[in-house]
């Protein structure tokens, strides 16, 4: 079993890919960007050792880590 450090709001990008790999390709770069921010704050509130918290939550975080989900997504889809 392999440590993993705790995740916080501002890891965007590990969290990108935690969400890329729970959904894969069940979103799109179009429906990505379609999420609600309640959504996405719910599910980034369930990723395992997530230790960020609700009130540490803004707009620029949601923003920034959906951003970062879509290109995770561009990633996994280059030829």
């Amino acid at each position: 079993m392999t440590f993993e450090p705790p995740i916080h709001w501002n890891d965007y990008e590990d969290i990108a890919m935690k969400l890329h790999e729970r959904f894969g390709d069940e979103f799109t770069e179009g429906k990505i960007y379609r999420i609600r921010f309640t959504e996405l704050h719910k599910w980034v509130m369930e990723i395992p050792n997530f230790s960020g918290t609700s009130e540490q939550s803004n707009e620029g975080h949601l923003e920034m880590i959906q951003s970062s989900w879509v290109y995770e997504w561009r990633d996994s889809h280059k030829k």
